[in-house]
């Protein structure tokens, strides 16, 4: 179970801070949803000249997605995601990249300004999955599993983009 950082509401049922919802009621929708949104996005910012509606449309999105997790996990959870990927953006870049090969294009071949939306969706969306892990493998309360589960985490993601990185190449 995880505790709520501020109020929420959910199907019509509030849920006071401190409250305890199940794992198997957040994630599952905010990673199909996210997926969705984050899809879109991509094909927006990659397959469209159209930034401005990007903007918009990804921005309010990505904005309302940063209210749901603050109120969820709390802003030392959401401060480590920013650092995280500040670090990952690299592993970003990579994989963004690697996506594109797969329509024939690379990421150096757009402005930087497009990868605003999709990275930042990217972002989220990893921040969803390893919160997701640490509820999965119960790591959140144990310190010494939650170093484990962060250690790995981390040890495979760059695993993950260095491998992707370097055959890109």
């Amino acid at each position: 179970m995880m505790k709520l950082s501020g109020d929420i509401t959910i199907n019509g049922k509030l849920y006071k801070k401190g409250a305890e919802i199940p794992w198997y009621w957040i994630y599952p929708f905010f990673l199909i949803h996210m997926a969705g949104f984050g899809g879109s996005g991509f094909f927006m910012a990659y397959g469209t000249d159209e930034v401005l509606f990007l903007y918009l449309h990804g921005g309010f999105a990505c904005l309302i997605y940063l209210v749901f997790y603050f109120a969820i996990f709390g802003a030392d959870r959401v401060r480590w995601m920013f650092i995280n990927s500040g670090l990952g953006l690299f592993g970003i870049y990579a994989q963004i990249d690697w996506i594109l090969g797969a329509f024939g294009k690379r990421a150096a071949d757009f402005p930087w300004y497009v990868h605003v939306i999709p990275f930042f969706y990217y972002i989220l969306y990893t921040f969803l999955l390893h919160q997701l892990v640490l509820d999965v493998t119960r790591a959140r309360d144990d310190p010494f599993r939650k170093r484990l589960v962060d250690a790995l985490y981390i040890a495979i993601s760059i695993l993950v983009y260095g491998w992707i990185y370097l055959t890109r190449r």
